[in-house]
């Protein structure tokens, strides 16, 4: 029971690492000087960091590494909800004529 929550937490760890970095990544990228060198360079990055910690959180056991996927998935779900915009119908107040 343990390893399986631990191997969500850490999916989810990661997810949150590879998720909200691109977020970022992507957010920033106009103020960059050279954004194309630095979406990619954070691209490696991320897979690199999110490859590895799969593979230290698996060990070789098939089932820690689709829990650890689970998690990477859940934090993806909640890394698009809590960045979303906003819908136009709360955000823009419009008047009809009478």
């Amino acid at each position: 029971m343990v390893d399986t929550l631990w191997a969500i937490a850490a999916g989810f760890v990661l997810g949150l690492l590879f998720y909200g970095g691109l977020w970022w990544t992507v957010r920033q990228a106009a103020v960059f000087r050279r954004p194309a060198r630095t979406l990619l360079g954070s691209a490696l990055l991320r897979m690199a960091a999110v490859t590895g910690g799969l593979y230290l959180v698996a060990g070789g056991d098939g089932s820690r590494l689709l829990l650890c996927l689970l998690g990477l998935l859940l934090a993806r779900w909640a890394v698009t909800w809590s960045t979303r915009l906003p819908s136009p119908e709360t955000s823009v107040k419009t008047r009809h004529a009478p």
